[in-house]
């Protein structure tokens, strides 16, 4: 019997500069909150937690339970870097939110403050290669 054939991974998306500078322009600019790349995107992070970040031209944030509903009722949808994956805890804007600086900015201010609360995440270690040879 021969080997199932791999799966191709989907490309992932990549946003314009455009969907950076918004992005940039949403996450508040506080000493302990850091812009770094994920998925070949950005993401934003506090404590070492993600509470929001870009998917292509997307924005997600970290919510749960009642906004998370109120967000899905709103047209917003689960986040999934690959299709069928959904990232619990995370969920895509809708839309128009996405393009409405006010009502993004509030929604990453909010998904901010319930991950600031949760316990530091410790930094991995550094992937420094080490010597055998003396």
């Amino acid at each position: 019997m021969s080997p199932a054939p791999k799966r191709a991974m989907p490309a992932m998306p990549k946003p314009d500069e455009e969907t950076k500078a918004f992005f940039r322009s949403v996450v508040p600019e506080e000493p302990d909150i850091q812009i770094r790349p994920m998925f070949g995107n950005l993401a934003g992070f506090v404590n070492g937690n993600m509470f929001t970040g870009l998917f292509g031209s997307g924005l997600f944030v970290r919510v749960s339970g009642d906004e998370e509903t109120e967000l899905r009722a709103a047209g917003g949808g689960p986040f999934e870097p690959m299709p069928g994956r959904a990232m619990t805890g995370y969920t895509m804007l809708p839309e128009a939110m996405q393009r409405d600086q006010a009502e993004a900015r509030a929604w990453v201010e909010r998904a901010l403050e319930s991950t600031r609360r949760m316990p530091p995440k410790p930094p991995k270690p550094s992937k420094k290669a080490t010597s055998t040879r003396s």
